[in-house]
């Protein structure tokens, strides 16, 4: 709840719970449901809800979009099958499926190839941007190449495409797309989106250190500590996520203390 408040307080545009900073993959369906629930009445429609309910089984993303729609969330985000490693007639029907089975309900497309071994292509999210209610994705493949020329082929089409790296929020805002799912807006939410509705090139700068230092660990782990740091209470990373004790944490807590400030 006090995590809450502060994302809305601060400007937070949405708010993604079970997302992969959420740990997502380490909770159960029904501990996904718990937070689904208490998240939209925590939000209570100040700001649009986008719950994680991905799986690589497509009867239980199914389900659990199904689930969000009913608790009152406002979209889903659905990340590509992982471990499957389907092909891309396969991506396209599991997410139309999806779709269809929570429409008119918003779908946002989560890839991200280096946590799922399998990436979602261009012409896929073409033929899937043309679905009614499928109308954004998280895109985490690096490749700025690739997202030129996803917002060139979705031109068309009423489709967004948000960075799923905050590194690369800049240089995506500068072809073209419209935010970022974000990590470092665990701790910065007034300045991530103030770096998205300005195109804000100093403050991208200012805090990229930090983006960085989040990722020297796999996420959430860095993000988890820098929180605790900070004197949120979140507690530690469920296994098989463990946070050592080593000189990527005082790297990060020293990028922490060269802005705390900022952080209040």
């Amino acid at each position: 709840e006090e995590l809450i408040e502060f994302q809305i307080k601060n400007n937070t545009d949405f708010i993604v719970p079970c997302g992969t900073t959420g740990e997502s993959s380490s909770l159960s369906n029904n501990e996904k449901k718990k937070i689904i629930n208490f998240t939209v009445k925590t939000v209570k429609k100040r700001i649009p809800v986008v719950a994680g309910t991905g799986s690589n089984n497509t009867k239980i993303a199914i389900a659990m979009s199904k689930y969000a729609k009913i608790a009152g969330a406002d979209a889903v985000l659905v990340v590509t099958p992982y471990y499957n490693k389907t092909n891309q007639e396969g991506l396209y029907i599991h997410y139309q499926k999806i779709a269809k089975a929570i429409y008119p309900l918003p779908l946002v497309i989560y890839n991200v190839p280096s946590r799922t071994g399998v990436d979602i292509s261009v012409e896929t999210i073409l033929k899937l941007s043309k679905i009614e209610n499928i109308i954004a994705i998280k895109e985490a493949n690096p490749s700025l190449e690739k997202i030129c020329n996803i917002i060139l082929a979705t031109k068309e089409e009423n489709f967004s495409v948000l960075s799923g790296n905050d590194n690369l929020l800049l240089p995506i805002l500068s072809v073209g797309g419209k935010g970022v799912i974000s990590v470092a807006a665990n701790i910065l939410p007034d300045q991530m989106h103030n770096i998205c509705q300005n195109n804000d090139k100093n403050l991208f700068y200012k805090y990229l250190d930090i983006m960085n230092n989040l990722f020297l660990d796999v996420n959430p782990i860095m993000i988890k500590e820098a929180m605790n740091y900070l004197g949120f209470d979140v507690g530690k990373v469920r296994l098989p996520l463990y946070t050592p004790k080593n000189e990527k944490l005082i790297k990060l807590y020293k990028s922490i203390d060269n802005i705390r400030g900022d952080f209040l």
